[in-house]
């Protein structure tokens, strides 16, 4: 079964630029994302939903995943568990399994894209960037949050690249603040340490010089997935943000660079 299918996806897309593709050019591109090589794995572990689903991946990359903090993770699971955002489909496998196996449920906030992955969708709660006014959307979120279940949270919205000379994430979105405040969540701070290989932020320099709005490195993201296989990725859970330290000392936004900076600096 092809559950990535790049012909089907693009055959489907609403873009006329994605349409106007050569075959030859979308056949390049399957190759790029590793099509088959996500498909494998995806039809390997098709009985595995969830968290079993999450094990049995991280499994098959050979990752050794090296965790200090690991008891900062707060007894009460109804909180944020926000972090940087070096990698992309890595990090996310990964911060889902840490809360994951410490809780036994989460939600985890993702893009559109994990719809294709039917094992994970028990976890995700599905971003429609292309329709960011979905009420459907707004009303789960605002659900999850007001529930106790804890939810991972990858603040930045898109995977680090290269700013102000630092390979680091964008300015991190207020919304988890306004969230944790809302719903008496604390905010649990967690640090991916790496980064992605070097054609990945050449490309990105690349598209940004010639003014190309299109963030065409996305599609080495699984190729830079399977770069990390047999590695050893670290991370670092920080000491839990109280809820009320959320003061009206700062607004929203200047609170979330403060978390963000906490992360980097620690």
């Amino acid at each position: 079964m092809k559950y990535i299918n790049i012909e089907n996806i693009v055959e489907n897309s609403n873009s006329k630029l994605l349409k106007s593709l050569p075959k030859f050019i979308i056949i390049i591109i399957g190759n790029i994302i590793r099509q088959d090589e996500i498909n494998d794995i995806l039809s390997e572990f098709e009985d595995y939903k969830g968290l079993p689903f999450l094990e049995k991946v991280i499994e098959k990359l050979n990752l050794n995943i090296e965790i200090k903090g690991i008891e900062n993770l707060p007894d009460n699971k109804k909180s944020i568990f926000v972090a940087n955002h070096p990698f992309g489909i890595l990090d996310g496998l990964i911060i889902t399994n840490i809360v994951g196996n410490k809780y036994g449920e989460l939600k985890a906030i993702g893009n559109d894209a994990f719809k294709h992955i039917p094992q994970l969708e028990p976890l995700i709660l599905n971003i429609d960037v292309f329709d960011k006014s979905s009420r459907e959307y707004y009303e789960k979120l605002n659900e999850a949050y007001a529930s106790n279940i804890p939810i991972t949270h990858f603040p930045a919205g898109f995977v680090s690249r290269i700013y102000n000379r630092k390979i680091q994430d964008k300015q991190w979105e207020k919304s988890f603040v306004k969230k944790a405040i809302e719903n008496q969540r604390d905010i649990v701070p967690i640090r991916f340490v790496g980064r992605n290989t070097s054609l990945f932020y050449f490309i990105f320099m690349v598209r940004k010089l010639l003014c190309i709005q299109t963030n065409i490195e996305l599609i080495l993201l699984p190729r830079e997935l399977f770069k990390k296989k047999n590695k050893t990725i670290k991370v670092k859970i920080l000491k839990p943000v109280s809820y009320k330290f959320f003061d009206k000392s700062l607004n929203h936004i200047e609170w979330a660079e403060k978390i963000k900076n906490q992360v980097y600096n620690n």
